[in-house]
């Protein structure tokens, strides 16, 4: 069976994007240029202007990808943590400050990778990068609801904080317990056991 004209368009398109949503992250919001997302999609630039009407239109979808890559990523490893008795806190945070994660920076939360460069940038994409910020309140959110809603937004600024601070010392000695004391910290102060919520 053949592939109709628009599938195919479809999934250029999808391929762009998948190498835009590496690229924020790997090299931030400014380290994305249309040639090299491009090149690296296989595709020649001038293309480009088939899929996208700019470079803010592919950088809000690529910023959305890369969301919903690192939500769902976080979220299969919580639920596998959460189906053994922990609690959905502390798979979270557990998650998201593992050591995996300081050295996937290609793949991890944008917001963590990008939250330097957010207010930076135009006013579309500031727009769609505050969306990825409530996002993830709203993730730590579900995860404390007996909590003030304020604890979430304490919480989503440690998480993505710790990460960056680690990720500054680098994927080693020094960075991982940077994760491991905000972990520790986070969750002796938060958790409430899986067994103690139900």
């Amino acid at each position: 069976m053949s592939r109709t004209p628009n599938s195919r368009k479809e999934e250029t398109h999808e391929r762009i994007v998948a190498a835009a949503s590496r690229a924020i992250r790997r090299q931030g919001y400014a380290g994305v240029g249309v040639a090299d997302v491009m090149k690296e999609a296989g595709l020649t630039h001038g293309g480009f202007y088939a899929h996208f009407d700019s470079r803010d239109a592919l950088l809000v979808e690529a910023l959305e990808r890369a969301g919903r890559e690192s939500f769902e990523a976080v979220t299969r490893a919580a639920e596998q943590r959460a189906g053994k008795g922990v609690s959905a806190f502390r798979s979270l945070v557990e998650t998201y400050l593992a050591d995996g994660h300081l050295a996937s920076l290609e793949t991890g939360c944008p917001v963590a990778a990008l939250g330097c460069d957010m207010p930076r940038q135009s006013q579309t994409v500031r727009e769609a990068s505050a969306m990825r910020v409530q996002r993830l309140i709203a993730a730590v959110r579900a995860a404390l609801p007996q909590a003030p809603r304020a604890a979430a937004s304490v919480v989503a600024g440690t998480l993505v904080g710790s990460l960056q601070l680690a990720r500054a010392l680098g994927d080693n000695a020094d960075g991982r317990a940077v994760l491991s004391a905000a972990r520790k910290a986070l969750i002796q102060q938060y958790d409430i056991p899986a067994a103690a919520a139900g």
